[in-house]
């Protein structure tokens, strides 16, 4: 068993000293070969990715994270966003959105583990992957132990790591691994990381320092040598992110985590949990491609296939690319990822098979510690079997599905398995695309489960009884054997179910269908409820820890969180329509939400009770909308652009460096203004770099000349010389010979690139103008940008438009407001309308605008609600619904919408939709 505490005693040598937690608060984390402990007692680590800078709404990161763990999930990976609190060098912000500190108090409240991931680089294809902008515009190369560099990212863990540590396991809070840098694979540099974990020593980290490697065995994985991790980790996505073809299988590989180091757990760091939409597709499909059946099979194949006892699931509440927070390439507003949570954080099937795997994983202890075993032999070659046994208890675990993982075969065969307490003949059907992970030899509770072809759902035991929950799918055959040292009495109190017994084994035998109860008394154990059910009515139970033990929940379409006080079940919970709920619980009354349910207690020992659902909402119609027109090359706050040189390897096409980032102004939109002595010019000829989906508009004397698709890469040695070209003929008569002209160029930035590659020609690519030629004229510059003077909202919510500068995406902005024209102009249109919101203080309904199918527009719309910027519609990507999270929305609302056409045209219809109707005792406002 390898432990921190020598580590620790080294670094106290050299002076650099964790702060030390109060005696009563700490905990020892360690781990070996099989997995992390904490006082010694072993974890499985079962996680799932959430990011808060994705959910501008702290009063709803405590809904997912309670989403989260109840769908039997006992830790989040947490990525951390230097860019995102950090608009500057030595400006870092860790207040309202972005208190970080308040997010690790409520993975505390809620109970979940934390896997903490500061990066410096994430990837997580937001802009830059986490890097900030402001780091584009310095020497040195980023991910790199270069010095330039190196200052930048300690100045940031400087910042974020103090908070990381005060919130360790090891000081009583919930961070139990630290995650070095991102997926750093190629072009790599061992001092870097190195030094990395030096420095996060330095700053308090006392916890198992963690890596994902990615993506095949030939890279880097940090498992030895300089820069080497305690518990390396892999990414794996197997089945890609082709979301137009939701139906392939294994794209990418088998999806089994490979042990990289024999002393540590294997660890399963990013696994695919949805898709991105790099194709357009819509989530929809992303979900369907990583659905509940690549669930089944993916996950059970990894955890039976690997040994594998840390996992992190990639992504489990996607959430929402808000301001300018994407990365260009890949994605656009919605980060919603295909998860098991959605965007507006509704519950999916694959939320559900995450519960039916996630309380499997965390309940049945024996799983933390295993090694291969001996497999059954199947009596048909088609369905494969794999096992795995704990070597202290002997509990085997055996994996059971179709040897051709794509085969849609619906095969039933027999399992020859020497089980702990002897050899059987075990029948087992395998649908297709199905697997199941079966338990032999194991102490459920104070029953011994022999051998089942059901799964174990979870078990808890209430005032001296054990209840588990066993399931399969609809219509399969079911056998559960236990054993006893003398005849039990068996009670079947709902469905049809056969007993026998033998002399040692009671063997009960049953088809899967809604939902049967057993009750087995006697025998020499203690009671057992055995409650035998379909995969579809396993997902409709909840497992909450309370001070005095687990408990069960059943009907809800959520439980919260439950405690245990004066022979009451206070339970937190929601409905998503009227019904019953029962709950298995040492208790004889049952309250929800703070009111008393009158209940009745069932021949099941349960209690039951009925809830109400929601009431109906009606949103308000959006009408009387104002309008405002912003001019080119119109207001103040110019910044003359002059500069001749740049940090960046691509060198502009002329001079001077107009690139935004080389004048502070990194995200969204900027104007240019330039100024020449006209001639006899007769084109202006335009190269702008905006990266996927981005333009730019060009205006002469105020006359609007037209667009073109800004250009995504450029070259240190250039292969392409015109990235984004446009030409734009100048009318006759425009230019007056000897007059001064002025030529205003709007340009729509659409974020930074990552920096995957750890390669500066990809991620100090120029955003903005590359190089402009009016015929032979001398072009005198002026530039302006976003700026950075929103506290609540941050720097990646606005870009440099005028209206933004101006303040007219706020509510109660002033200034001349119209009736909107017949006809939107080409160029940038204002439009803006209030509305009243009065929905029901105990109901959670999500909340989003949508905008008419309309497949021919021309135009993009950024989309403010109360002065947040929660969306981009734009062509060339499938998103109409754009979600407001509660928090942003308010009683009193106005919404304005930032258009910027590149031709006239009409507005496509605007609404508000609700994407459900939840009635909650959580309090989301």
């Amino acid at each position: 068993m390898r432990t921190l505490r020598t580590l620790l005693a080294l670094l106290m040598v050299l002076g650099v000293a964790a702060t030390p937690a109060a005696a009563s608060e700490r905990h020892d984390v360690a781990y070996d070969r099989y997995s992390l402990t904490v006082d010694g007692q072993r974890v499985l680590l079962w996680s799932g990715e959430f990011h808060y800078f994705r959910l501008p709404s702290p009063e709803l990161w405590r809904d997912v994270l309670q989403k989260i763990k109840a769908a039997g999930f006992n830790g989040v990976s947490l990525y951390f966003h230097w860019g995102y609190h950090s608009p500057a060098p030595g400006v870092y912000d860790f207040s309202g959105v972005r208190d970080v500190d308040r997010l690790l108090r409520m993975t505390e409240e809620t109970g979940l583990y934390v896997v903490a991931r500061p990066g410096p680089y994430i990837n997580a294809e937001t802009t830059g992957g986490g890097l900030p902008a402001w780091l584009k515009t310095t020497e040195g190369r980023a991910r790199s132990s270069d010095p330039t560099y190196t200052a930048a990212y300690r100045e940031w863990l400087s910042r974020i790591n103090p908070i990381l540590a005060r919130h360790q396991v090891t000081r009583g809070g919930s961070v139990i691994a630290y995650n070095v840098e991102n997926e750093y694979a190629v072009n790599v540099d061992p001092l870097y990381m190195e030094q990395l974990q030096q420095k996060a020593r330095a700053d308090g980290i006392d916890v198992p320092i963690t890596h994902n490697a990615c993506c095949n065995a030939d890279l880097a994985n940090w498992s030895s040598g300089q820069g080497a991790v305690q518990i390396p980790g892999v990414d794996d996505y197997p089945n890609g992110f082709d979301c137009q073809n939701p139906d392939t299988w294994g794209a990418w590989g088998e999806g089994v985590t490979r042990r990289l180091r024999d002393d540590a757990p294997v660890y399963a760091a990013e696994y695919q949990a949805g898709a991105i939409d790099g194709a357009n597709a819509g989530y929809e499909g992303c979900r369907e491609l990583t659905g509940p059946d690549f669930m089944k099979v993916y996950y059970k194949s990894n955890v039976i296939g690997s040994g594998a006892t840390m996992f992190g699931y990639y992504m489990t509440f996607g959430g929402t690319n808000w301001g300018w927070l994407p990365q260009p390439n890949d994605v656009y507003t919605s980060y919603d990822y295909g998860s098991a949570i959605t965007e507006s954080r509704g519950l999916t099937a694959k939320y559900d098979e995450f519960k039916r795997q996630g309380l499997f994983m965390t309940t049945v202890a024996p799983l933390a510690k295993t090694d291969p075993g001996p497999a059954p032999v199947s009596a048909d070659p088609a369905v494969f079997a794999q096992a795995r046994v704990n070597p202290d208890t002997g509990t085997q675990f055996v994996l059971v599905r179709h040897a051709d993982r794509k085969t849609s075969a619906d095969v039933s065969t027999t399992l020859a398995w020497s089980t702990p307490d002897g050899a059987h003949q075990v029948p087992v059907r395998v649908g297709g695309r199905d697997a199941k992970i079966l338990v032999a030899g194991y102490d459920l509770g104070g029953q011994r489960l022999v051998w089942s072809n059901s799964e174990i759902l979870t078990h808890v035991t209430v005032q001296g009884r054990d209840v588990a929950v066993l399931y399969g799918r609809e219509g399969e055959q079911g056998s559960t054997v236990l054993r006893y040292s003398s005849k039990p009495r068996v009670r079947v109190l709902d469905g049809a179910v056969r007993s026998s017994f033998d002399g040692k084994d009671l063997k009960l035998d049953y088809t899967h269908s809604g939902l049967a109860r057993v009750l087995v008394s006697g025998g020499g154990r203690p009671p057992v409820l055995l409650l035998l059910g379909t995969d579809q009515t396993a997902a409709e139970f909840w497992r909450l820890d309370t001070a005095k033990g687990p408990v069960l929940v059943r009907g809800t379409s959520l439980a919260r969180s439950a405690a245990i006080s004066g022979g009451r079940l206070e339970l937190e919970a929601d409905m998503d329509e009227a019904g019953e709920v029962e709950t298995f619980a040492p208790v004889s009354r049952l309250v929800v939400g703070g009111r008393l349910v009158p209940a009745r207690r069932t021949a099941s020992g349960s209690l039951v009770g009925k809830l109400a659902g929601p009431r109906p909402v009606t949103l308000p119609v959006l009408s009387q909308w104002q309008y405002r027109a912003e001019s080119p090359a119109s207001g103040s706050g110019w910044t003359v652009a002059d500069k001749t040189t740049t940090a960046s390897p691509i060198k502009p096409k002329t001079l001077p460096v107009l690139y935004s980032d080389e004048y502070g102004f990194h995200h969204g939109n900027v104007w240019y203004r330039g100024t020449f002595t006209a001639g006899a010019e007769k084109t202006v000829s335009v190269n702008a770099i905006t990266g996927r989906r981005g333009n730019y508009l060009v205006w002469l004397n105020g006359r609007y000349l037209g667009s073109a698709a800004g250009g995504t890469e450029a070259d240190a040695e250039p292969v392409n010389p015109d990235p984004g070209r446009g030409d734009f003929a100048i009318p006759d008569g425009l230019l007056k010979p000897g007059s001064t002209a002025t030529l205003s160029v709007l340009v729509t930035n659409m974020g930074h690139n990552d920096n995957w590659t750890a390669d500066d020609v990809r991620f100090k690519q120029p955003r903005g103008l590359y190089g402009v030629t009016v015929g032979d004229a001398r072009i005198s510059w002026q530039i302006r940008g976003s700026r950075y003077d929103d506290v609540e909202r941050g720097s990646l919510n606005t870009g440099g438009l005028y209206g933004e500068l101006a303040g007219w995406h706020l509510p109660g902005s002033g200034g001349r407001w119209s009736q909107p024209p017949a006809s939107m102009p080409a160029g940038v249109s204002w439009y803006r309308t209030t509305f009243g919101l009065d929905l029901p203080e105990d109901q959670d309904v999500p909340v989003a605008v949508r905008f008419g199918e309309q497949p021919d527009r021309k135009y993009r719309a950024f989309v403010f609600v109360n002065g947040w910027n929660v969306g981009h519609y734009m062509t060339g990507a499938p998103q109409r619904d754009f979600v407001v999270p509660t928090g942003v929305l308010r009683r009193s609302n106005t919404i304005v919408l930032a258009v910027v056409a590149t031709e006239p045209g009409e507005l496509a219809p605007v609404s508000l939709v609700a994407l459900g109707n939840h009635r909650t005792s959580a309090h989301l406002r």
